[in-house]
C-alpha cells in the first residue's frame, strides 16, 4: 500500500501510550559509503532509490502513523534545509497538513551527540509541559517492513524510558560489522518488572575494531538499530556526566526555528562524536527491547543492492544498462549507458561527473575514496552537476579559476528567491521560453537569445510565468562561486 494511504487509513490506529511522544529524525548524514549518489549537498536521504518517496520521506511517514506528527523534529544540517523541507513539502500536500514541520540545523556537521543534544534542548525549551516526556530518536536511513510491528515494538520502550532508562532497539545477527554497534544483554528483574520483552544491557560496543571482533565478540551479540527512547530528563543526566564539554555549551545557549539554529562560534566548540560513543557505550542506564520487525540500514550500496529486485543471475540493475555473462552484480545508471560483458562480483555505479567500479567484497573501502576526495577538495564529494531544486533544476556545464557555466532550467510558474550575491557576478542568456527578470527596482522581459549582467551586490530574481519551460546559460565570475554565496531576500518555498 502507498505510504501516504496507508498513514491516511491509519490514522486511528495510533496507539494511546505513544500519544505525547516526540520524535527527532537524525537528517545530517552524508552517506559517505553510498558516494557517488551521495554527496555532502545531497545526502542519501533525501534520494529515492526505484520509489516514490525517498528515505527520509518514508522514516517521517512511519513514525506520523504511530506518534503525533506535530512531535516529529527533522535534525539537519544546514547546509541540507532546504531539500529537508522541499521533502517535508510534499508529504505537507499529501497528508494535507497546514501545520510547518520543525527543522533544527546545525551551523557545522558535528555527528550525533551535538545534533541530538540541540533537537532535545529544543523540545525541552519549547514544550517546558512535555520536558519529561519520552522521546524517540530514529536514524532518517533506516527501512522498516512492517509499520504495525515496529509501533508493538517501539510501545515496549515507553515505560523503561519514563522509569529513568535509555532504550536501545536491537536485533539477532550472526555476523559483525565493524561500520555497526552491538550490544549484549542479559535479564534484570527490575527491568523484566517494567516491561517483561526488555533486557539489561551489560556491554555496548560501537564499530568494533578487527581485535574486537577476533577478541572480544565471541559471546552472543544483538546489532544496534540506531534507534533510541529516553525522556528529555535522563538524556540531559547522562550528557552532563558523560560529555560534559557538549552540555555546558548546549546548557547556556538558546535553539531556535532560525537557520541555523544555534550559534556557528558556540557550536564549532563542540567535539565531533557520536551519541554511540559519547553516551551509550559509557551509560548504566542503557536498556535493550528486542525488534520482532525486518529492517536494514541504508548506508552502503550493499544494502541496497539487498533491497532491489534481481534478475535470474542475481544482478540488481537500475538505469540505461546493458549486460551479458554478468553475475552477481548491480549497475546503477543515472545519465549514461553503461555495456557490461562478463562482469562478476561488481558493483559499477554511475553519475553524471563520476563513476565507481568496485569488487563486491571491498565495498566497505568506498569511505576511504571519500577520504581521499575530501583532502583534495574536490567538487564530485560535494555536489552533484546536476542539482534539483523547488523551482526546477539546473546543470553545471563548465568551470573554471574565477568562472562556472550553468543550464538553468525553470519550471512553469515558478521562480528563483529574490537575492544577491556578495562574490560573484552573472551573465544570463535565454535559450527557450520567457523570462522575468526582477534586478533592482526594474522588471524586464527576455526573449531566446537574449541576455542580461546581474552585478555583484545587485539584487535580482528569476521568474517564469508562462506554461512552458524557461532554459537560460548563467556565467557566473567571482572568487567564491558555490551556493553558500546566496544571501536570499524572499522566497516562495520558505528559504529565507
Amino acid at each position: 500500500m502507498d505510504y501516504i494511504r496507508l498513514l491516511l487509513y491509519n490514522q486511528n490506529y495510533k496507539r494511546s501510550d505513544m500519544s505525547g511522544i516526540y520524535s527527532i529524525i537524525l537528517a545530517g548524514g552524508q552517506g559517505s559509503r553510498l558516494w557517488p549518489l551521495s554527496r555532502e549537498m545531497s545526502p542519501k536521504q533525501i534520494f529515492k532509490i526505484n520509489d516514490k518517496y525517498s528515505f527520509f520521506q518514508k522514516t517521517f511517514l512511519r513514525l506520523a502513523s504511530v506518534v503525533d506528527d506535530k512531535n516529529i523534529i527533522t535534525a539537519a544540517n544546514v547546509k541540507n534545509v532546504s531539500d529537508i523541507k522541499e521533502q517535508l513539502k510534499v508529504i505537507q500536500e499529501k497528508f494535507a497538513r497546514k501545520r510547518e514541520y520543525k527543522i533544527i540545523s546545525e551551523p557545522l556537521s558535528k555527528n550525533t551527540a551535538p545534533s541530538l543534544a540541540l533537537s532535545v534542548k529544543y523540545i525541552q525549551d519549547n514544550y517546558s509541559q512535555y520536558s519529561s516526556s519520552v522521546i524517540i530518536v530514529v536514524p532518517s536511513d533506516l527501512l522498516f517492513f512492517s509499520r504495525e510491528e515496529f509501533a508493538d515494538n517501539v510501545s515496549k520502550g515507553i515505560q523503561l524510558a519514563k522509569q529513568g532508562y535509555i532504550v536501545s532497539f536491537v536485533s539477532e545477527t550472526n555476523y559483525i560489522d565493524e561500520n555497526y554497534g552491538y550490544v549484549k544483554i542479559r535479564k534484570n528483574a527490575k527491568i523484566s518488572e517494567i516491561e517483561q520483552d526488555a533486557y539489561k544491557v551489560s556491554e555496548f560496543i560501537e564499530k568494533p575494531t578487527a581485535k574486537d571482533k577476533k577478541e572480544k565478540l565471541k559471546g552472543k551479540y544483538y546489532l544496534n538499530s540506531g534507534i533510541y527512547m529516553f525522556s528529555a530528563e535522563t538524556f540531559f543526566e547522562e550528557l552532563k556526566k558523560y560529555a560534559p564539554d557538549i552540555y555546558n555549551i548546549v546548557n547556556i545557549n538558546k535553539v531556535t526555528d532560525n537557520i541555523p539554529s544555534f550559534p556557528m562560534m558556540e557550536y564549532d566548540r563542540m567535539p565531533n562524536i557520536s551519541v554511540d560513543y559519547s553516551i551509550m557505550e559509557k551509560t548504566k542506564k542503557l536498556a535493550a527491547v528486542k525488534l520482532n520487525t525486518s529492517w536494514t540500514d541504508i548506508g552502503s550500496w550493499e544494502s541496497v543492492f539487498d533491497i532491489l529486485e534481481k534478475d535470474s543471475s542475481d544482478n540488481a540493475i537500475v538505469g540505461s544498462v546493458v549486460k551479458a555473462d554478468t553475475e552477481n552484480s548491480m549497475i546503477y545508471s543515472t545519465s549514461k549507458l553503461i555495456a557490461a560483458l562478463g562482469i562478476k562480483n561488481t558493483f559499477i555505479i554511475e553519475t553524471e561527473d563520476a563513476l565507481l567500479v568496485c569488487d563486491k567484497d571491498n565495498l566497505n573501502g568506498i569511505k576511504n575514496i571519500y577520504k581521499k576526495l575530501n583532502s583534495k577538495n574536490a567538487k564530485t564529494k560535494e555536489v552533484h552537476k546536476t542539482a534539483y531544486r523547488p523551482w526546477g533544476y539546473y546543470t553545471v556545464l563548465e568551470e573554471g579559476k574565477g568562472f562556472l557555466t550553468k543550464c538553468i532550467t525553470v519550471n512553469p510558474d515558478s521562480k528563483l528567491s529574490l537575492q544577491l550575491h556578495h562574490h560573484r557576478s552573472e551573465h544570463w542568456i535565454v535559450l527557450e521560453g520567457e523570462a522575468t527578470v526582477i534586478r533592482g527596482e526594474d522588471t524586464y522581459k527576455l526573449m531566446p537569445g537574449e541576455s542580461i549582467d546581474i552585478d555583484i551586490e545587485q539584487i535580482h530574481s528569476l521568474q517564469n510565468y508562462s506554461d512552458k519551460q524557461l532554459k537560460i546559460i548563467e556565467i557566473q565570475q567571482g572568487d567564491i562561486l558555490d551556493e553558500n554565496d546566496i544571501e536570499r531576500l524572499e522566497d516562495i518555498y520558505g528559504r529565507v
